[in-house]
């Protein structure tokens, strides 16, 4: 057919196949510079990556921490977080390794969260997430376990680790059903079906157990381990709240509405270098959301340059954000003399550094939220103005 076609109008087909070769010709340089384009960014992607391999660090102070912990399936950095700062506040203090059980503060902490959705009337936020706060008030009120006296994490939901994909969907949904519009009073006996759930995904919080030949309570082996919960304090920087004083950060996971003492973020820093440098570790909340990668650094572009007001600015318009909890346990400085922080991670033992992360100062500078540490490891002024925690 084809031939016929050239052979009845050969000028007409002839200017058709240039037009078409023309075509061609456009269409192939199009799809290599699109193949060039694609190319050039999986190169880019590849030089980031083997220059993050590449990246050398030079240990500064490194403190004493536990063993790197795996969150899994669970939105419980928090709990892992906070007591891995805790463990090492024991290991500071007494040279005593301990493996503290997240799943009794995720117990404890969830039954308090509840029952302070049901007094708000429902005007309150159920949610996986926490905070430092959280894990402090559990041990000031129901005390602490270690690990294996509970069952471990993941097991009651044939897991090898914590996993919460049915168990939090189906306490939230619970936790909801208890306040009913327009209703005179929530539903009677509530607290022993959220409880119910609770318990059999998680495990039940043991009354006594046997520790190292003794018998302790929770409430007994937490007094036990020299923690005094009126230690610790939060700090954090905001210009929305006066400078110098006691604030509330208004983040949703942040439920307990316990003060933060607000300062400027340069005083914040310092704060983390003195507690650092006197021996202390510190616990991190902040945004995980942007230049955090998962193969264990976090710095930001260079384009980027903190300052109070950019981080006023990204907090008030949701851009930077309360998402995670890990531990600051050293300082570091890069090939190019450039300061990082030592931050073990909840993540288990994944990326270049095995569960570690490098978070450059300034990337820690723009993305804190807030701090958690002992107060005796803040410079004297300071330690001064948080004496009183209301």
């Amino acid at each position: 057919m084809n031939q016929f076609s050239y052979n009845f109008e050969p000028q007409a087909t002839t200017e058709k196949n240039k037009t078409m070769k023309q075509r061609i010709i456009t269409l192939i340089a199009l799809l290599c510079a699109a193949t060039g384009m694609i190319s050039a960014q999986e190169n880019l992607q590849r030089q980031a990556k083997t220059a993050e391999e590449q990246k050398t660090f030079t240990t500064v102070k490194e403190l004493p921490i536990t063993s790197i912990k795996n969150q899994w399936r669970s939105g419980t950095c928090w709990a892992y977080g906070t007591l891995g700062f805790f463990e090492s506040e024991i290991l500071r203090q007494t040279g005593r390794t301990y493996d503290l059980c997240e799943m009794f503060v995720v117990n404890k902490d969830y039954m308090d969260n509840a029952t302070h959705y049901v007094r708000m009337h429902g005007f309150s936020q159920i949610s996986e997430g926490g905070s430092c706060d959280d894990v402090l008030d559990v041990i000031r009120h129901h005390g602490i376990c270690p690990e294996d006296a509970m069952p471990a994490p993941g097991s009651l939901v044939g897991d090898s680790l914590a996993n919460f994909k049915v168990f939090f969907p189906e306490l939230d949904s619970l936790v909801r059903t208890i306040v009913v519009k327009d209703a005179k009073a929530p539903k009677a006996h509530w607290q022993d079906s959220v409880q119910a759930v609770i318990d059999r995904y998680v495990g039940r919080c043991p009354d006594s157990f046997v520790y190292e030949g003794r018998t302790y309570t929770p409430q007994t082996f937490a007094a036990s381990l020299g923690l005094n919960p009126d230690d610790y304090v939060s700090l954090t920087s905001y210009t929305h709240h006066p400078f110098r004083e006691w604030c509330v950060i208004e983040a949703p996971y942040k439920w307990r509405l316990k003060p933060s003492y607000n300062i400027p973020i340069d005083e914040l820093m310092a704060a983390i270098d003195a507690a650092l440098d006197a021996g202390y570790t510190v616990a991190w909340g902040g945004d995980v959301t942007g230049d955090f990668t998962r193969t264990g650094t976090a710095e930001l572009p260079d384009s980027i340059r903190p300052s109070q007001a950019l981080r006023q600015e990204q907090w008030d318009d949701w851009r930077f954000t309360y998402d995670h909890v890990m531990l600051i346990y050293g300082k570091a400085v890069d090939e190019h003399g450039r300061p990082y922080y030592m931050v073990k991670n909840t993540w288990g033992k994944v990326g270049l550094y095995k569960g570690i992360w490098y978070m450059s100062r300034d990337y820690m500078t723009l993305n804190t939220t807030y701090i958690f540490l002992n107060r005796r490891a803040l410079p004297k002024p300071l330690r001064r103005a948080v004496q009183y925690y209301p």
